[in-house]
């Protein structure tokens, strides 16, 4: 199958804008990018999780996330606790893991910033508007694991109600 130019494009640019992300991640202390994104998801919306959570939203293994929780917490970056019955865990971030998770996100914040930075602010908001819709025609089904918005802030998207485009899609299609 051929590509069309907008879909090279959106290839070109997912890439540069993943491979200077992570770069920028590593450059924080988030190497590799799956403990930058298991800071990120621990700051932003996940709340003591089971590591099974995590797994999930990182798209790792079992043994992968383990051995991830226990680079994290050599770190000072994460502790385990209690989690919901006598079988599991809940991870939280310490006091140097919010540190390095605001470095992560700021780092994150820092690149998107700069690739967007010869938009003006009506192209800007045409851009949000299209890939809003790319990113909700991309949603997995519940359960699926590596969430889209393991990266996110996710308060950006909440501050105005309804403004996450992911969460609107995956309510309509999945919540009766």
């Amino acid at each position: 199958m051929a590509l069309d130019r907008t879909a090279n494009l959106l290839g070109a640019l997912s890439l540069v804008i993943a491979d200077r992300t992570a770069d920028a991640m590593a450059d924080a202390g988030g190497r590799p990018e799956s403990a930058a994104a298991a800071l990120s998801a621990l700051l932003h919306f996940l709340d003591q999780p089971s590591v099974d959570l995590l797994r999930q939203v990182l798209g790792l293994t079992s043994s992968g996330t383990v051995r991830l929780l226990d680079r994290l917490t050599a770190a000072g970056y994460v502790r385990r606790g209690p989690g919901a019955d006598g079988r599991s865990a809940s991870i939280s971030l310490t006091e140097a893991g919010r540190a390095a998770a605001l470095q992560v996100t700021e780092a994150r914040a820092g690149v998107l910033d700069g690739a967007l930075g010869l938009l003006s602010p009506e192209e800007r908001e045409v851009f949000e508007q299209l890939a809003g819709k790319v990113l909700a025609g991309l949603i997995r089904e519940p359960g699926a694991t590596r969430w889209i918005c393991r990266l996110c802030d996710i308060s950006t998207c909440r501050r105005p109600p309804g403004g996450c485009p992911v969460g609107n899609a995956a309510r309509e299609r999945y919540l009766p």
